[in-house]
């Protein structure tokens, strides 16, 4: 054969070098870091203008409240916004009986003790839904890395465990692949739905406030894993 000919690596390895291949896991069970709610402002009546005002005036006072809360709040968004006439029938044809507005806010906040008083503050809000709360990591979380690397820990460890039960020892890695590190609990990535904790939907408003509701954060699972594969040094079989 030609020396300039380049030689292929046998996929399996040879008796002289010997490859193992394993794989590592890791899953960690940690505090949240955020909490998300959605908080829906509605408005109705006959005159379109009317209820458009009435939308806006509720849409300022909530957007207000969360603003009171300053560094609590991580971030403030407002979502969808829409006002649709209501149609009835009226004779063969249709009218409008009335009109409706909503607008979708979106805040995320980091205080949980906060978060239970502005939660029970925004229930008791005229015509004001309040979704959530949905617990998460942030997406540069320092758990994620270090789930990930555990995993690979865990991946050279059982390689070692491996030759050693051959009475040898791991020459040198040849592969690692990355085969996925996820939050099971993100918001808006993957995973199971993020659990509802707490729904409201304020009538009037009461003079008196309603006592902050208990809001126990929920523990979020990170898992990562990836595949490792060594070479051994011969072992005497």
């Amino acid at each position: 054969m030609d020396e300039t000919t380049p030689t292929t690596a046998a996929p399996y390895g040879t008796p002289d070098a010997p490859r193992l291949a394993v794989k590592g896991e890791a899953h960690l069970e940690v505090d949240p870091e955020i909490a998300r709610i959605g908080i829906t402002v509605s408005a109705r009546g006959t005159d379109r203008r009317d209820a458009l005002n009435d939308l806006t005036r509720r849409n300022a006072t909530v957007i207000d409240l969360v603003k009171t809360y300053g560094e609590s709040v991580e971030k403030l968004e407002t979502g969808a916004f829409s006002i649709s006439p209501e149609l009835t029938k009226h004779g063969r044809g249709e009218r409008i009986r009335a009109y409706h507005g909503r607008v979708h806010v979106t805040a995320e906040l980091t205080d949980f003790t906060a978060l239970g008083e502005l939660t029970t503050r925004l229930a008791d809000l005229e015509l004001t839904r309040v979704d959530g709360p949905y617990w998460a990591l942030r997406p540069g979380s320092p758990t994620h890395r270090q789930a990930r690397q555990q995993a690979v820990r865990e991946a050279v460890q059982r390689g070692r465990e491996y030759a050693e039960a051959l009475g040898t020892g791991l020459a040198a890695l040849v592969e690692l692949a990355d085969i996925g590190a996820e939050n099971s609990q993100p918001f808006g990535y993957g995973g199971p739905p993020p659990a509802m904790r707490a729904v409201a939907y304020g009538g009037a408003a009461d003079m008196s406030e309603a006592a902050p509701i208990d809001l126990e954060p929920q523990r979020q699972r990170v898992y990562a894993q990836v595949n490792a594969r060594f070479t051994m040094n011969p072992p005497q079989l």
